[in-house]
């Protein structure tokens, strides 16, 4: 083979696998001419690519997921449009050593939402950082420092705005989850001596001073 026609061989068989019509080779692969309408130069197949890409990505970044509610109330509202990402069936995985996975966030929580009681804010961020395997429960090898008071939009995503008093999705498989306020690791930016906190019995999400006591629920994983 001449020398550089193993490049030759690769291009072409780049732009082929992109669905672009090749011209008849017989002999020498050099391309016949300059490029025709059903030919793109390198610049070209990269700008190809990359618009590509651009719009997967940009698809992907938009999905909310839907809030649970069902229930109609007037036209054009949630329960109408049920408007969002699907949920994965199952939504939530139980591992079996003391922690569930959440299917549709990847999040990893403890499957005992009352292993500590009611906490200062301050408390709970301590109960949670140095949570370990053998303690709430948990056979799952994890070590201080693995698991966290979770922020105020990852508390916020377990809630089926479908339910209420205990605003869970139907079925799921946590243990000793109160309808009461859950602290999440958030502090609201104007007033810092208080944070954010979900309540299990409506969904609701408020600020509250962080000397209150409020429930504690660690997770783990997440971005």
């Amino acid at each position: 083979m001449k020398k550089g026609g193993g490049r030759k061989v690769l291009a072409m068989a780049t732009i082929f696998c992109m669905g672009m019509a090749l011209p008849a080779l017989a002999g020498d692969l050099t391309p016949p001419g300059a490029p025709g309408s059903t030919m793109h130069t390198l610049e070209e197949i990269y700008t190809i690519v990359q618009d590509a890409n651009s719009k997967l990505n940009s698809n992907d970044q938009a999905l909310v997921p839907k809030s649970g509610q069902t229930t109609s109330y007037a036209t054009g509202d949630d329960g109408d449009l049920e408007a969002g990402l699907a949920w994965p069936n199952p939504r939530f995985t139980d591992n079996g050593d003391g922690t569930v996975t959440d299917n549709l966030t990847g999040l990893i929580w403890l499957k005992n939402a009352n292993c500590y009681g009611v906490r200062t804010w301050a408390n709970s961020l301590t109960d949670a950082n140095t949570l370990n395997s053998g303690e709430c429960g948990l056979a799952d090898g994890s070590v201080e420092g693995d698991w966290r008071l979770p922020q105020v939009k990852e508390l916020q995503s377990l809630i089926d705005f479908g339910n209420y008093n205990q605003v869970l999705p139907t079925g799921h498989p946590f243990s000793g989850v109160q309808s009461h306020n859950y602290w999440s690791a958030t502090t609201c930016a104007s007033l810092t001596d208080t944070a954010w906190h979900v309540a299990l019995d409506s969904g609701g999400v408020n600020i509250y001073e962080k000397i209150t006591v409020f429930y504690v629920w660690p997770v783990r994983g997440g971005q």
